[in-house]
């Protein structure tokens, strides 16, 4: 439509208008919480008025989530929106960062803010399966036995130092991260939803520690890695703490979500409208890490739900319902980090993952 051509006030607001007509436009602002992207003018296409999802809700409670988890927590708000973000898009997270960065105590705090079953393990290298899963023992007063489940039967389970455990250990998690379920002895048992597993990692210790392999990796939605604070959010800390060597504040997070929140709030970013060019732009990008000259091991088809899913939710807790290219580029490092390798080549020369996506993420054409 040519600018002479626009119609007035009293034209745009009439309705019903033709489905093959564009009804929203405008220019979408970054995601809160995620880097800054360039905003590009997008289309919420094909929608009648009666259509749009109502999301002042749902992102009225991830600020309040936010907000109880900024009552201990400094700083580290792209990880606090991931981890959001992730558990509405139905997903696992690996947080990787270097000890003493609140990895663990931000899982916490996230549990503590969802009204539903909440476990830790703690992984060793000693630790057998069936300490994850569950084992069947034998009750002598019904002469049968029982099956008595493990801590990986929760809805929000927190696994520390997951590389410490060995390989069978950690492959007893492939078939409840996949499938949300577990089989032991020949029985299948579901797991109650939500179910969202929070994993992490140190990435500079090597004594002790099993690296994950690529096929339990892909499960994870995300990746995220984190690093120290910076001086002012250091300072603000101390200040903090300074009379709460105990961190009894902990006992002031309150609950935001219900098991059944959850399960409302996952069903509205389902919603989420994405138009067939994103979805090809995601085809594309994903397609690109396996033909990338620089790059060993491609993304899986799994990338590219993860891209869809993540974007969506992205989109809802920005109060829109509808993805924007800045949606999926702003979770494209976190869903593909961790699920493509390097040639030998180019690690020796000193690239990383996040170089190799940043440029695969420029070569591809934004929709328009």
């Amino acid at each position: 439509m040519h600018e002479d051509d626009t119609p007035g006030p009293e034209e745009q607001q009439e309705f019903p208008m033709p489905d093959d007509q564009i009804i929203s436009s405008e220019t979408a602002a970054p995601a809160e919480g995620f880097p800054d992207v360039p905003a590009v003018p997008v289309s919420n296409a094909n929608l009648a008025p009666t259509d749009r999802i109502d999301l002042e809700e749902l992102r009225q409670a991830a600020v309040a989530v936010r907000a109880e988890i900024g009552k201990l927590v400094v700083g580290q708000k792209e990880f606090i929106d991931l981890l959001i973000a992730s558990l509405l898009a139905g997903g696992h997270v690996l947080v990787e960062g270097v000890p003493g960065i609140a990895k663990t105590l931000i899982a916490k705090l996230l549990a503590k803010t969802v009204d539903a079953d909440y476990s830790r393990i703690q992984f060793t290298p000693d630790l057998m399966p069936s300490d994850v899963t569950g084992t069947t023992i034998f009750n002598m007063a019904r002469s049968e036995f029982e099956f008595t489940k493990g801590p990986v039967f929760s809805n929000l389970v927190l696994i520390d130092e997951i590389n410490r455990a060995p390989a069978k250990t950690q492959a007893a998690l492939f078939e409840v991260m996949a499938e949300q379920q577990i089989t032991v002895d020949g029985t299948t048992y579901k797991m109650e939803s939500p179910f969202f597993v929070i994993a992490t990692q140190n990435p500079i210790e090597q004594e002790g520690t099993y690296r994950l392999p690529e096929a339990q990796l892909d499960r994870f939605l995300v990746r995220v890695i984190i690093d120290y604070p910076n001086h002012e959010e250091e300072k603000e800390i101390l200040y903090r703490f300074r009379n709460d060597f105990k961190q009894v504040q902990q006992e002031e997070v309150q609950s935001v979500f219900t098991r059944e929140l959850v399960a409302k709030y996952s069903a509205l970013v389902e919603k989420i409208y994405i138009r067939e060019e994103l979805l090809d732009y995601i085809a594309s990008l994903v397609h690109r890490t396996r033909t990338h000259p620089d790059l060993y091991l491609g993304a899986s088809p799994r990338a590219s739900l993860a891209l869809l899913r993540l974007s969506k939710a992205v989109a809802a807790l920005a109060g829109r319902d509808f993805v924007t290219p800045d949606d999926i580029q702003q979770v494209a490092y976190p869903v593909l980090n961790h699920r493509i390798i390097l040639t030998p080549e180019r690690e020796m020369e000193g690239f990383g993952s996040r170089d190799i996506i940043e440029e695969i993420v420029r070569s591809i054409e934004i929709p328009r």
